[in-house]
């Protein structure tokens, strides 16, 4: 029976998927856009996109004044932004953040006087871009170059070099150049600028390809990162076609091989690998099937009679199923009983949830019983064999298991895998050290297979492996695709007084206190608490030092935006008083926004302090006499509501002058205490 093995990462990598989802969003919002050189390495892709109304230029000369134009993930120079500046042109970047991270070390080798050395292709669009940030640049297509130009004259090694890599080479390459440079060099600085997910794709193409008899890898001829795979699986495995799409991808050529390993470049579509996969998985079964069908009756015939003997391995139909066994149609004189204990895993599992009437079992031949024609078989002896098979070759090619969580004890948990026992110790188990392991029982985890010792009996795993992993993955991924304005889900980690940390997916920020709410709160737990899940925008962020801030308070529910929608000066409002000071009484006007009533404009008569005419809690009507809109400040004024006062009719003679303290002006004040204007010493003044 063939078998195809899919690797886990082949296809889009975070940056190529984004440049393509930009280009997706642009042409369904405006119908058109321009891409400054090919999009990502693969014909098929680009002529779909191409389709729907892109179009492929490779010369800025032929860009026209204020286009719409997508900046590919590859990134370009900075003399190439300044021109595209200048023509006016509508710029979605698609650069890659791991390309970006390469232009800021170029950037700043520039500015510190630094020689750049760039480890790749001199003509791929992503190494001319780097080298376009720094005047001072030279571009090494392997490390004999590097080495050759390091020593071919006095002096080179202690020049200041900045060594970058492009983003799809290969650690094998890194590994060397870091080597060489320590052991030559006195001022130099290396900078591990491969993507994460290269490195990725690449170590698990080369343990694919160890444990495959043949290797397909998928992708475009032109692509950098599809034949670094080519040449890593050609290290591992005698036999690998290269093929763009599934219209070249010839089955002859693999026919004669049982494991076929499938692995694809960063720039092919997940369409395309699943035609892949399908022609392939389509072509097996009819060869698979031809040649089934090559047998003679004859050969049938003996396949029927032939005698069976304890230990072998045979194939049959389930045609009856009851409490104890499972009876077994081997195409045999006799009969075969499978005890349903053989497809329970320790889990709950029973027979009927795992096999039906009709199902195909292989299973080994326990005993034979020619006088009542019968044969007890066991499956759970065979799957044991190929089993401890599959936990070797996952061990050796590091690749992710799945089981259940069937015992918690002192040291750690027990995870069973197909009937075997995998311990964990507590330290792998991936929760914190003083944690709760039976949070973990009956739970279906993930884990990576770290020894295997068949004549002990012996498996040891770690899950902390996978999650550290995929943790690692999470961020990065966060880190490539953040934008302010951008909405996550959060869990709430920790409070402190100024604020509270959120975590968005492996990567935390911080929603300052003033975030939390609109209203006034003194500290972050009057709005959340500690594993609250919250919906969080990105205010700003900082990918130098890793931090994000977030907000929670949504913009809609903005108080002074619905103060300014409701009122304006010369409303009249029913307001609700809050606090009393010396001089005057808070109100709130609506909820959020308060108001302040000067003493003097709460009644028509002086008084000495508010608490003479108010209490906290009082509701009462107000006039708004004035807004400040940029400090977010309402004055109001009960006294303007009031029908003022006659004033008495006094003599000259009786009106007194008061003159403030300090620098106040002289005022006119009648009896009843009412200011009544300036005193003209005041206007001479």
């Amino acid at each position: 029976m063939k078998k195809l093995i899919l690797a886990d990462s082949a296809g889009f990598c975070a940056g190529v998927d984004r440049s393509v989802k930009l280009a997706h969003k642009a042409l369904e919002e405006f119908g058109s856009i321009i891409c400054y050189g090919e999009l990502i390495h693969n014909k098929d892709e680009v002529a779909r996109l191409e389709a729907m109304g892109m179009t492929t230029v490779s010369d800025i000369e032929d860009i026209p004044e204020g286009a719409r134009l997508l900046i590919r993930a590859h990134g370009i120079s900075r003399e190439e932004y300044s021109r595209l500046q200048a023509k006016g042109c509508a710029v979605i970047d698609g650069t890659c953040g791991k390309v970006m991270k390469v232009h800021r070390i170029a950037e700043q080798a520039q500015r510190e006087g630094r020689k750049l050395l760039i480890m790749g292709d001199e003509n791929h669009p992503e190494v001319r871009g780097i080298a376009g940030f720094c005047a001072d640049s030279l571009v090494f297509a392997d490390e004999a170059a590097l080495q050759k130009w390091l020593t071919e004259e006095p002096g080179r090694q202690n020049l200041p070099l900045s060594i970058v890599f492009q983003t799809t080479q290969t650690k094998k390459l890194y590994n060397f150049c870091e080597n060489l440079i320590k052991k030559l060099c006195t001022n130099a600085r290396v900078f591990d600028t491969i993507c994460f997910a290269t490195q990725t794709r690449q170590a698990e193409a080369s343990a694919l390809a160890s444990s495959c008899d043949a290797m397909v890898v998928v992708g475009g001829k032109h692509s950098a990162n599809s034949r670094h795979l080519v040449g890593i699986c050609e290290e591992n495995c005698p036999t690998v076609v290269f093929v763009e799409n599934a219209d070249e991808l010839d089955m002859l050529s693999l026919v004669a091989f049982d494991t076929i390993g499938v692995t694809a470049g960063a720039s092919v579509p997940d369409r395309i690998i699943k035609e892949v996969k399908q022609k392939m998985c389509e072509e097996m079964k009819e060869m698979t099937t031809a040649m089934e069908t090559e047998k003679s009756f004859d050969e049938l015939l003996e396949e029927s009679i032939k005698p069976i003997y304890n230990g072998d391995t045979v194939k049959g139909i389930v045609v009856a199923i009851t409490q104890t066994e499972v009876t077994v149609d081997l195409g045999l004189k006799h009969s075969g009983y499978i005890p349903v204990e053989d497809f329970e895993d320790g889990t709950g599992t029973k027979a009927a949830d795992v096999i039906s009437i009709g199902d195909e079992v292989e299973a080994c031949v326990v005993r034979v019983n020619d006088v009542e024609g019968t044969v007890m078989l066991s499956k759970r002896r065979l799957d044991a064999v190929k089993n401890w098979s599959d936990l070797e070759a996952a061990s050796e090619a590091g690749t992710v298991v799945e089981g259940v969580v069937t015992e918690v004890n002192k040291g750690g948990v027990v995870v069973t895998i197909k009937g075997i026992r995998v311990f964990v110790p507590g330290s792998q188990s991936g929760l914190p050290k003083d944690a709760d392991l039976e949070q973990l029982l009956k739970q279906t985890v993930r884990l990576r297979i770290r020894e295997v010792n068949k004549g002990r009996k012996r498996v040891v795993g770690s899950i902390r492996d996978v999650t550290a992993k995929e943790r690692h993955e999470r961020i990065s991924k966060i880190w490539d695709e953040i934008e302010e304005g951008k909405k996550y889900e959060g869990t709430v980690k920790s409070l402190t007084s100024y604020g509270a940390f959120v975590d968005i997916g492996g990567v935390d920020g911080m929603v300052h206190v003033s975030e939390l709410s609109w209203k006034r709160i003194s500290k972050p737990s009057e709005v959340v608490a500690v594993g609250d899940k919250l919906e969080v925008y990105v205010i700003n962020f900082d990918k130098e030092t890793r931090k994000i801030s977030l907000g929670y308070k949504d913009p809609a529910e903005n108080p002074w935006a619905k103060f300014m929608a409701a009122y304006s000066v010369g409303s009249v409002a029913s307001v609700s008083i809050v606090k009393l000071m010396d001089f005057g009484a808070f109100a709130e006007v609506v909820p959020g926004v308060d108001g302040l009533i000067h003493i003097s404009q709460i009644a028509n008569r002086r008084i000495g302090k508010p608490g003479e005419v108010l209490n906290v809690g009082d509701v009462v009507d107000a006039k708004i006499t004035a807004i400040d809109e940029e400090k977010h400040k309402v004055s109001l004024s009960i006294r303007a509501l009031s029908e003022p006062a006659p004033a008495p009719v006094k003599e000259e003679e009786e009106v007194e002058e008061f003159v403030a303290e300090g620098d106040a002006l002289v005022y006119e004040i009648s009896e009843n205490g009412e200011a009544t204007g300036v005193a003209p010493e005041a206007d001479a003044e």
